[in-house]
């Protein structure tokens, strides 16, 4: 098993942590991108990060553009870069480059720093799900609901058995398994938003 974002081969750690590695993950429309956040921990993270005020699809195609613009994904490589022209660079990576641009970066910071540069120890060094749930929570940009839907792509994808506490009881990107799945997840979620606004809409009449 090797990555695109660092040394030749994966540390242990990683290999148990990724033990049952999916081919891909579902979530764009590109075989690449989705073997990409599939492979490559970073990636995973990056993809949920930027997984704001744009489509699912959007979102987890960034780490494959941010690779073919740095040439990298490494944790230090990131935090060295000066993200923002890579960003802006069109097709822009995300509807908002500046402030994802410095979130990649803090998240690159982070992870260089807390985990030597390992992304995959953000759940491999968890003992527990408590344990797995701060570290999450501790990532910038990372509230409750990515630390549910990071959870459930863990345990279900990922079959990280220390996650499996973090899966909701709703449906998340952890039941995305097909690019069928992924448009019936999307037109569910769009549904849930119009029932919401209809409900808050009557409430105020």
């Amino acid at each position: 098993m090797t990555s695109s974002s660092g040394p030749q081969g994966h540390s242990l750690l990683v290999q148990v942590a990724l033990a049952e590695l999916p081919a891909q993950l579902h979530f764009t429309d590109s075989e690449d991108a989705n073997r990409l956040i599939a492979s490559d921990p970073m990636a995973l993270l990056i993809g949920f990060l930027l997984d704001q005020q744009v489509s699912v699809q959007k979102a987890f195609s960034g780490p494959l553009a941010l690779l073919e613009r740095l040439g990298s994904l490494d944790a230090g490589k990131l935090a060295a870069a000066d993200l923002e022209p890579i960003f802006r660079e069109k097709p822009a990576i995300h509807r908002f480059p500046g402030s994802m641009a410095a979130r990649v970066h803090d998240l690159a910071v982070q992870i260089r720093d807390d985990y030597d540069g390992d992304a995959a120890r953000v759940w491999s060094d968890a003992a527990d799900s408590s344990e797995l749930r701060a570290n999450i929570e501790a990532l910038p940009g990372f509230g409750e609901m990515k630390v549910k839907a990071l959870g459930a792509v863990l345990a279900k994808r990922f079959r990280v058995k220390v996650a499996k506490d973090l899966v909701p009881p709703h449906p998340t990107l952890g039941d995305v398994d097909s690019a069928q799945a992924l448009a019936d997840y999307q037109a569910a979620k769009r549904a849930h938003k119009a029932e919401k606004r209809q409900a808050a809409a009557t409430r105020g009449q």
